[in-house]
């Protein structure tokens, strides 16, 4: 045998166990998620691991369109809830970095309108309050449009605000960020939407967006609402309403809400794994700085043990037990979403299920857990 062919042969037997193992683990890995779909309320999940920097696994499993029984694929996109918060976040990141303004900037002067919680009226509610949740500020009085806060606007806009003082305490608050939306509009000079989709979106190649109208509406999953009390799963139209009227009527620098800056990005699972990994990569991503390391790290770095919450980012300790994870979670109109991953050792997961039992476990949705916990096992435990 000459000696070039045995060196080959060697290094083929060697490189299989590597392909073996391969195999196996993402056999492991659809077997668990069949599993899931069988024995739980689930209407379709589609989901994304990336292991040492690379995405190594994707699948969708169940269905797209429940009437229609169309299957869900790969690139279905979903509107994923409040991972969109991330989004917002980087690009105020950016913006920061441009000098356009400053994480401790007024957020009074940011809006444009008077914003200050009435029991401290001498304490400044800053950006970075807003994108930590620590302003003080609730949901309350909705959070659809900023009337909900504006003074000038709602008679009943000091119930918006909390009993402690800005900076003393958290509370989860989509308001905030619908405000934070309206701030990149004002500093960008750009629609909200589109300033994402210019500065994040297309630098790393991903397919998404907060306008319906702009996306391909053949590729949106259905999403449901699974109501428990007669085991049905009700499609849920709300979650792509393209808001035509109120966007022809748009007033840049106030209307953003309709996009949703808090929770209305819409994206494949395979796509928000990408996006993940700028996140893991310390802001950049597809050969492209998306923002600096100082940035990522920031919006990665809890504000308080208490809730572990960065600057909409959080870190995870009890999602998969023993190992502590950095992302966000979704849900709204009866989507579950997670994206979570692991800066160090260049991993992650994106599980996004367009409809499920509602029920949770220790602070997560069940089945989102449940296929989080599975995929990690199935092919990112060493």
């Amino acid at each position: 045998m000459k000696a070039s062919l045995f060196k080959g042969l060697v290094l083929l037997v060697l490189s299989l166990p590597i392909a073996i193992s391969s195999i196996a683990q993402k056999d492991r890995a659809d077997s668990a998620l069949q599993a899931i779909l069988r024995q739980r309320k689930v209407a379709g999940l589609s989901v994304a691991v990336v292991r040492h920097n690379q995405l190594v696994y994707t699948n969708s499993v169940g269905y797209k369109n429940l009437e229609a029984q169309t299957p869900l694929t790969d690139d279905c996109i979903f509107r994923i809830a409040s991972i969109s918060k991330s989004f917002s976040a980087t690009a105020i990141m950016q913006l920061v970095e441009k000098g356009r303004l400053s994480l401790d900037d007024d957020l009074s002067k940011l809006v444009g309108f008077t914003v200050r919680n009435p029991k401290y009226p001498d304490v400044v509610i800053t950006l970075r309050h807003a994108l930590s949740h620590r302003s003080s500020i609730n949901d309350s009085q909705g959070y659809f449009t900023l009337d909900a806060i504006n003074p000038a606007k709602n008679p009943n806009w000091a119930k918006c605000y909390n009993d402690y003082a800005p900076g003393n305490g958290y509370q989860y608050c989509n308001l905030n960020f619908n405000m934070v939306g309206t701030i990149i509009e004002k500093f960008s000079g750009e629609r909200f939407d589109q300033y994402v989709k210019h500065h994040i979106l297309d630098p790393l190649g991903l397919y998404g967006g907060y306008c319906v109208d702009s996306l391909d509406a053949s590729r949106f999953a259905t999403i449901y609402e699974y109501r428990v009390d007669s085991a049905r799963f009700i499609p849920s139209p709300g979650a792509y309403a393209p808001r035509r009227e109120e966007i022809a009527n748009y007033v840049m620098g106030y209307s953003t809400p309709v996009f949703s800056p808090t929770g209305g990005m819409k994206i494949s699972a395979p796509d928000l794994a990408r996006y993940m990994m700028m996140h893991m990569n310390w802001g950049k991503g597809n050969g492209k700085r998306i923002m600096k390391k100082k940035s990522s790290v920031l919006m990665q770095t809890p504000l308080s043990a208490d809730e572990e919450y960065g600057l909409a980012l959080h870190k995870a300790n009890n999602l998969v037990p023993g190992v502590e994870l950095v992302g966000h979670t979704g849900s709204a109109y009866g989507l579950f979403s997670a994206m979570f991953f692991d800066p160090k050792k260049k991993s992650g997961i994106v599980v996004i299920s367009n409809g499920c039992d509602p029920t949770y476990a220790e602070g997560y949705n069940a089945v989102i857990r449940e296929a989080v916990n599975a995929l990690y096992q199935s092919l990112l435990a060493e």
